[in-house]
């Protein structure tokens, strides 16, 4: 991506007679970052530090659902190590945030990894509703980009064929597997990983035996909330798009969790290309949208996650150093 822009970047400054030697994209990140306002820098800081306080409380209602009990610093701290191995490799981290969690605080794993996934389920309806939310602001301006750039015709040809086929064989091995559910039983493995199976899907199902439920969802609107609030902090920090509004943000944010969706390492350029392109909708020079797109992914992603998911990394071996929990 930043190859592309820094030839149409190259290409727009002999067009407007000025030397390549005095053009260059690495150039104009460096002084944007400078010229940012740190102030909201910190702003954007602090709100995805909240924003992580309602989702570790958030989950602690999925846990205790299931009669389990968990400290808030391992929950907080769990998050954000999590956050710090997606940079490494993509969606790791929810393996890691679930066995953090569960070594730390003695729980079965498998019952944590279902209550992060549905953690991640209750991401992915919220984020629906934020889309239709937008659709419904700024319809022309969304409905407008999805016609002129999404096609689906992405798995025709050899690509669907071998996607079909890799469904069919996985649906026949189940197949099998249901109809002589009885003589696989009699395995040990099996037996165990039925156990597993089950013990995820209790986490999945915790989310129907919250207790307070009106509590549950307002820090499930807070999360989303302030993911919205850091990009139009953003916004304020950086010049070329101090002049944008909250239904903008509204719809960067939307644009921006899908790229973060994509299986990248902390959403690294997929984030980047989907925020460019919502910010060309504003007529944000394209150049400008990277150095924007830069701006947060680094003060988020780069900054406070590696921060913070350090310092967990330190902390949770000494905190839970003597804890041994006690079970009923």
């Amino acid at each position: 991506m930043y190859r592309n822009l820094n030839q149409s970047y190259q290409a727009q400054c002999i067009l407007d007679g000025i030397p390549l030697g005095k053009c260059n994209l690495i150039e104009k990140l460096l002084n944007d970052f400078r010229e940012a306002n740190i102030f909201w820098l910190g702003v954007i800081t602090f709100a995805f530090f909240l924003s992580n306080l309602s989702r570790s409380e958030r989950w602690r209602f999925l846990i205790e659902s299931m009669g389990y009990q968990s400290r808030s610093l391992n929950r907080f701290f769990s998050i954000m190590v999590a956050y710090f191995a997606n940079l490494g490799f993509p969606r790791i981290g929810e393996v890691v945030r679930a066995g953090s969690l569960a070594r730390y605080e003695k729980l079965p794993f498998e019952k944590v990894i279902g209550t992060v996934t549905m953690d991640r389920i209750l991401d992915l309806i919220t984020l629906g509703f934020i889309f239709l939310l937008a659709l419904v602001l700024e319809y022309d301006t969304l409905w407008g980009f999805i016609t002129d750039n999404i096609r689906f015709d992405g798995l025709s040809g050899r690509g669907g064929f071998i996607l079909a086929g890799v469904l069919f064989l996985l649906a026949v091995i189940a197949l099998i597997v249901w109809r002589n559910r009885r003589g696989v039983l009699k395995y040990h493995w099996a037996r165990v990983f039925k156990e597993k199976i089950s013990g995820f899907g209790e986490g999945l199902r915790s989310v129907k035996k919250i207790n307070n439920l009106s509590l549950f969802l307002f820090h499930s609107v807070a999360i989303w909330a302030l993911y919205i609030l850091m990009t139009y902090f953003c916004f304020k920090a950086f010049v070329p798009t101090q002049h944008l509004g909250l239904i903008p943000a509204l719809l960067v944010c939307v644009f921006g969790s899908l790229g973060m969706i994509i299986p990248t390492p902390g959403g690294m350029g997929s984030y980047h290309a989907m925020a460019v392109a919502a910010l060309m909708i504003y007529n944000i020079q394209k150049e400008d949208a990277f150095s924007w797109a830069m701006i947060i992914f680094f003060t988020v992603q780069i900054f406070s996650c590696i921060f913070l998911g350090l310092i967990g990394l330190i902390i949770l071996p000494v905190y839970n150093r003597n804890y041994h929990p006690k079970r009923e």
